[in-house]
Formats: structure tokens, C-alpha cells, sequence
């Protein structure tokens, strides 16, 4: 194994502002992506969500469904608990980047007409994090000492 890798994707010195992001985020990702996998909190489940990512264009779309709804959920998690929070935050920065590009640019920035104004906020918040890495009071800190 590459330990220099290792050092780098778990190495950070972010301090309490890498944490104050990423616990309210991560926490947001977690419920959507709980949302689109198990239909918590209001969601469609799987299977609902499947449906509407194949009418959108977006198949097959079990195979999206389980992507997206994994990123959001397991990167959420990641990035709450501190662990492995560059690659969670990489990888949800594309599920973002996909949401915007392929649901919400057309109908503008404004949440109120389902635009990508709160996809844009947490792909920023994902870069970010990508960027400082977890932070204070996290995995990936303890790791890499």
C-alpha cells in the first residue's frame, strides 16, 4: 500500500471550521440519500426513485438509484463521523454536480423553481471539504498522526 497516498487523503490541519461544515452537511446527505435508498423521511425509496431517474433519462435506473442514493447516504455518514471525508466529499461533489447539470439548470437558480441554488451550495460545501479534509474531532485526524 501506498502509505504517502494514505497520509495525504487523511492528513489535514482544517481545525473546528472543516468540523462546523461538515457535520450539518454530512447530516443533510445522509437523509437524502436515506430518502432515495429506504424511503425515509418522506422519500421514494429505491424503487421510486429508480422510476424517476429512468423517466428522466438517467438509466438504467436501479444502477443510478443505488449510486446516488449511496453517495448521498454513505458520504453523508462519512463526512459526520470525520472518516475518509476526501474521497466521501469527491464523490458527492459529482452526485451534486450531476443533480444540477442533468434535474435542476434549466429551471434556474432559485429553489422555488426547483433550481440549483441548494445543489451549488453543497457541491461548494463538498469542495471545500475535499479541499481541508475532515477537520478537528475526526477519524481521518486520529488516522493520520
Amino acid at each position: 500500500m501506498n502509505t504517502a497516498l494514505i497520509q495525504r487523503t487523511l492528513h489535514t490541519q482544517a481545525g473546528l471550521a472543516a468540523l462546523a461544515l461538515r457535520i450539518p452537511v454530512g447530516i443533510i446527505f445522509a437523509a437524502h440519500g436515506a430518502q432515495k435508498l429506504f424511503g425515509w423521511f418522506g422519500g421514494y425509496g429505491l424503487e421510486g426513485t429508480a422510476g424517476w431517474l429512468d423517466s428522466i433519462g438517467l438509466g438504467p435506473g436501479l444502477l443510478m438509484a443505488l449510486l446516488a442514493g449511496g453517495a448521498e447516504f454513505f458520504g453523508g455518514l462519512a463526512l459526520v463521523v470525520g472518516v475518509l471525508v476526501r474521497p466521501a466529499a469527491l464523490s458527492l461533489a459529482f452526485a451534486m454536480l450531476v443533480a444540477i447539470f442533468a434535474v435542476h439548470i434549466d429551471n434556474g437558480l432559485f429553489m422555488s423553481n426547483n433550481g440549483y441554488e441548494f445543489a451549488l451550495a453543497l457541491f461548494a460545501a463538498s469542495v471545500s471539504l475535499m479541499f481541508s479534509g475532515a477537520g478537528a474531532f475526526s477519524v481521518d485526524q486520529r488516522l493520520s498522526r
